[in-house]
C-alpha cells in the first residue's frame, strides 16, 4: 500500500514500486555489484527501473522499512565490504528520498562474476 505525509500544502503519496526501484539503483551505485537479481548492472541501469525489481524487496510498516536485496559481486571485490557498501547506501538513499527509516538491509549474494581463463 503507498504511504501518505501530510505537509502544510497537501499530502505526498509514495507509490509501492517506488522504495525497490531506490534500493535497486542504490545497489548499483556501489563498486563491485554486477548484477541486481542476476539482471546486469549496465542493463538495469540503461533500461531505468520503473517498477520493483525481481531480486528486491522492501517490506514497510508504518514509517519503517526493512530491505531485502539480492547482488551479484564481481570476485575482485571484498564480498563483506562490498555488502557493507551495499546496505549503507541502500538505506542512506530510502531515507534521503522518502523520509522512511530503514531498520533492515539485508543482502544476499546471489552471483559472484570470476575473471575470464584464456
Amino acid at each position: 500500500m503507498a504511504k501518505e505525509a501530510s505537509a502544510k500544502i497537501g499530502s505526498l503519496r509514495i507509490a509501492d514500486d517506488v522504495v525497490p526501484v531506490i534500493a535497486a539503483l542504490a545497489a548499483t551505485e556501489v563498486d563491485g555489484v554486477v548484477s541486481i537479481a542476476d539482471k546486469n548492472v549496465k542493463e538495469v541501469v540503461k533500461r531505468g527501473v520503473r517498477k520493483a525489481p525481481k531480486g528486491v524487496r522492501v517490506e514497510i510498516n508504518g514509517r519503517q522499512a526493512k530491505v531485502d536485496v539480492s547482488v551479484g559481486i564481481d570476485s575482485v571485490y571484498n564480498v563483506p565490504e562490498t555488502s557493507r557498501k551495499v546496505q549503507e547506501r541502500v538505506k542512506t538513499s530510502i531515507e534521503t528520498m522518502t523520509g522512511l527509516e530503514v531498520v533492515d538491509v539485508n543482502v544476499r549474494i546471489s552471483s559472484v562474476l570470476l575473471p575470464k581463463f584464456e
